[in-house]
């Protein structure tokens, strides 16, 4: 199972040109991926730079047609010209999808504080890894408060599901809304969390629970055991991060699930996005 995580930044490139068929291209030559999930997708927003406004959400699922496209929209907005305007995540999964569950994370208000509504986009998939449940989300960047209330919402998420995995729902039935379908236990959780890997709130995922609930790792420190993460951001825009560069991209698996990672990479030759895409490859 290959799984690609990218903040594809609208498609916007170090060239400053959106162009989704290189978004595409460059995910394709990383790998031939079975799942992939994708951060940052617009429609409606033609001021953002670059954009010309159209729905890239049903843009990206016409350029991948062999996988089946869930998105997950965070804000969801009126255009003052008429219509919607929308922004968010979205999930490709060639494996049949079960659960879709779109999760909206705390957003505590800060009057001084620029900031949007975020988004945990969950899918459980029928992989020949067995169910295996993978979220996908873009924690809030300007406010450290509402990035660890996200953070907190998201173990929250992990125990609900863990639980739910193993306990049979009473009154099952063959059809309408009440018919059961399984949330899987095992899982991964990808994204752009807008903290470094030495930050508190990366540490905080990673933390116990407080019940049985297997706690996630960092794929990363499984494969790379004692080296620096590779950085995940600013390798080629020096118009936006100037700085040396540096990593907000990360996978996480829970403990049951780390026995099968085999392989994790940055990919450091794109130049599509801000992010670079992260690859991981399951046994």
């Amino acid at each position: 199972m290959k799984l690609i995580t990218w903040n594809i930044q609208w498609g916007r490139g170090a060239d400053g040109r959106v162009d989704l068929d290189r978004i595409v291209a460059h995910a394709r030559r990383v790998a031939d991926f079975d799942v992939m999930c994708i951060q940052e997708v617009s429609a409606g927003y033609p001021e953002l730079p670059g954009c010309d406004g159209s729905d890239q959400f049903q843009g990206l699922a016409d350029r991948l047609p062999g996988y089946k496209a869930i998105a997950g929209v965070a804000t969801d907005t009126p255009r003052p010209a008429g219509g919607r305007r929308t922004f968010g995540n979205m999930i490709f999964s060639r494996f049949p999808v079960l659960q879709v569950f779109r999760h909206l994370l705390p957003w505590p208000p800060e009057a001084d504080v620029p900031s949007m509504q975020r988004i945990a986009l969950e899918v459980t998939l029928d992989t020949p890894l067995d169910l295996v449940r993978v979220t996908t989300t873009h924690l809030e960047y300007y406010s450290s408060r509402q990035r660890a209330s996200q953070v907190e919402r998201l173990r929250e998420l992990h125990q609900e599901a863990v639980a739910q995995a193993g306990s049979p729902r009473p009154g099952q039935v063959s059809e309408g809304p009440f018919f059961f379908v399984p949330r899987a236990a095992a899982s991964i959780l990808t994204g752009d969390f807008n903290c470094r890997p030495e930050s508190a709130d990366r540490q905080r995922l990673l933390a116990a629970m407080d019940d049985a609930t297997p706690p996630y790792r960092d794929a990363w420190e499984i494969t790379h055991p004692g080296e620096s993460h590779a950085p995940t951001v600013g390798l080629y825009d020096k118009t936006q991060w100037p700085d040396p560069p540096f990593t907000f991209d990360f996978i996480f698996v829970s403990r049951d699930l780390a026995p099968r990672v085999r392989e994790m990479r940055v990919d450091p030759t794109s130049d599509a996005s801000d992010h670079q895409p992260v690859l991981l490859v399951l046994d």
